[in-house]
């Protein structure tokens, strides 16, 4: 019998409308486009607006185009892994509730918090599913509403975050297409870095964690950019020596969008040209766990069946990632 390998056999993504730019964010904060652009290359980023909206109201647009793509009906899915750092709620999962808003009765799910790199644990991970023989359909989402922890008068992070949410279908494949292998890994003394203070158990909202803005994301950013720019080009590269690739053989890099620098630095390290690089930072800025699902979805039509891909990502904890795959339509 051929080996099972898990394939995307669709993919879609979700903005929101409302365009945050440099120039908006210069009334904010001490900062200018030149700084911010010559930094991060991000030139704005998309945000959430209005009341009672949270990370699932992205999620249902993105899934629901995903599977009108497909053809197929939500009821369907066997499995929903939520690969988010801001859920709706801290329980239950923002994949139950996502199931629910789509229809998804047959689906179980849960949610997966790696921080930037989730949306690669969650291709990893819904992959073994469906290798194993278990699962026949697994949406993976990334999404994330980062303007709910970004304190808008933090310089440090308010430039680069945005809000977005993508979305992939993994089933079965015996041709040869899809996840054919993955490198992830962890590091948790990194957490000081890039971490948000309150909120969990260590340390409980009150009064005092809302003034100090502790809800909000903390960076170190020379300390995390030293981490990322190394460990990101590191493990894509590490994937295509064990996988005997060379840049010839690579289609398309899929980097996520944390800053222009660490993917120029990553996309050196593998030896791959800027004309392979899918980069769309400089208009969503860093969505998080969205980054990656969003360039597929974006550069969706000029893909070709069994183009390589590399996935790449580097996030808080530190987490960071690689995932070799095979376009499978």
């Amino acid at each position: 019998m051929s080996k099972i390998h898990a394939a995307i056999t669709a993919v879609n993504g979700y903005v929101p409308d409302y365009i945050l730019t440099n120039q908006e964010l210069e009334t904010m904060v001490d900062t200018n486009d030149e700084w911010i652009t010559s930094r991060t290359g991000i030139k704005e980023r998309r945000i959430l607006k209005g009341e009672g909206l949270a990370t699932s109201d992205m999620a249902v647009p993105a899934v629901e185009g995903l599977l009108k793509k497909r053809g197929i009906t939500a009821d369907e899915l066997d499995l929903i892994i939520f690969c988010t750092s801001t859920p709706d709620m801290p329980f239950p999962a923002t994949a139950n509730i996502l199931a629910d808003k789509i229809g998804a009765k047959n689906a179980w799910g849960y949610d997966l918090n790696a921080a930037c790199s989730g949306f690669l644990y969650g291709i990893a991970t819904g992959s073994q599913f469906i290798e194993s023989g278990k699962h026949k359909k697994v949406l993976i989402v990334g999404g994330d509403k980062m303007s709910s922890i970004i304190n808008y008068q933090d310089r440090v992070t308010c430039i680069i975050f945005g809000d977005g949410c993508g979305a992939v279908l993994l089933e079965p494949n015996t041709d040869g297409y899809g996840v054919i292998d993955s490198i992830l890994k962890s590091d948790g003394s990194g957490r000081p870095y890039l971490h948000q203070k309150a909120g969990g158990s260590l340390k409980p909202a009150s009064h005092e964690t809302v003034d100090a803005h502790e809800h909000a994301v903390h960076q170190e950013g020379q300390a995390v950019f030293k981490f990322a720019v190394t460990n990101m080009a590191d493990v894509a590269a590490e994937i295509m020596d064990k996988n005997n690739l060379t840049a010839e053989d690579i289609a398309w890099l899929v980097p996520h969008q944390a800053n222009k620098r660490i993917i120029d630095a990553t996309a050196n390290r593998m030896g791959v040209g800027s004309d392979k690089v899918m980069i769309n930072i400089e208009r969503y800025g860093n969505t998080t766990n969205g980054t990656i699902a969003l360039c597929l979805w974006e550069w969706e039509s000029k893909l070709k069946k069994g183009d390589n891909l590399i996935l790449a990502a580097f996030g808080g904890g530190f987490t960071w990632g690689s995932v070799y795959l095979k376009w499978a339509y």
